[in-house]
């Protein structure tokens, strides 16, 4: 993940959406790619040392400025490997994603003794370990995937939606706070604010939608 990011100049963030054991350091790989910029995910995997492209697809994005792709790579990863860190403490990698030269894992533990053991062993690997947030959940989430998750819900909803709601959240409309107004997106998007008000809700109702509809 790391060679990959140094190789796009441009990138947003690198996720870890899944990843299986061959052997002798062998992995699949599925990564989601995003980069302010286009870029061909041959070139970048093919100049790379002991990666093979796999397979390649594009996901859905209402922002024409971010390019974003599903890429399925065969990899020797180097120990140590964040993942196989995790692993080695038997704890369940829920998030692994790349950004900004960092990694950011949701990782949950059965008890604060193995939290402190994996928290030991990337610091003493690793060299660097900083706990951002800890919380105590029954429910221990859904290893890694989150990508299938996204592709999943922009499959689902129009161009139109998706850029209402991708402005709206990085506007700052969903904070606490709610930092702009209905009529604020609309100049943004050149479009009155009826119709900002009409696909946000219809965005909404089809999340829910996805969620507490016919199963």
């Amino acid at each position: 993940m790391a060679t990959i990011s140094e190789q796009i100049p441009e990138v947003r963030s690198i996720e870890l959406d899944n990843a299986f054991y061959v052997e002798d350091g062998e992995w699949i790989e599925s990564l989601t790619v995003a980069s302010n910029m286009p870029f061909e995910p041959e070139g970048i995997i093919g100049g790379i040392s002991g990666a093979e492209l796999f397979y390649t697809q594009p996901v859905p994005s209402a922002s024409t400025d971010v390019d974003v792709q599903r890429l399925t790579i065969i990899a020797n990863e180097s120990y140590p490997f964040i993942l196989g860190l995790i692993l080695r403490q038997r704890a369940i990698p829920n998030r692994i994603v790349l950004h900004k030269g960092v990694f950011e894992c949701v990782v949950t533990t059965r008890d604060w003794d193995q939290f402190r053991a994996l928290a030991d062993e990337i610091q003493e690997t690793l060299g660097e370990f900083e706990l951002l947030t800890v919380s105590q959940n029954e429910d221990p989430g859904e290893p890694l995937d989150s990508g299938r998750l996204a592709e999943v819900v922009v499959s689902k909803l129009s161009d139109d939606q998706l850029a209402i709601l991708e402005t709206a959240y990085n506007r700052g409309y969903f904070s606490a706070t709610r930092e702009v107004t209905e009529t604020d997106l609309a100049d943004e998007l050149g479009i009155a604010q009826s119709t900002v008000n009409e696909r946000l809700r219809t965005a909404e109702r089809n999340l829910l939608e996805l969620i507490y509809g016919p199963r």
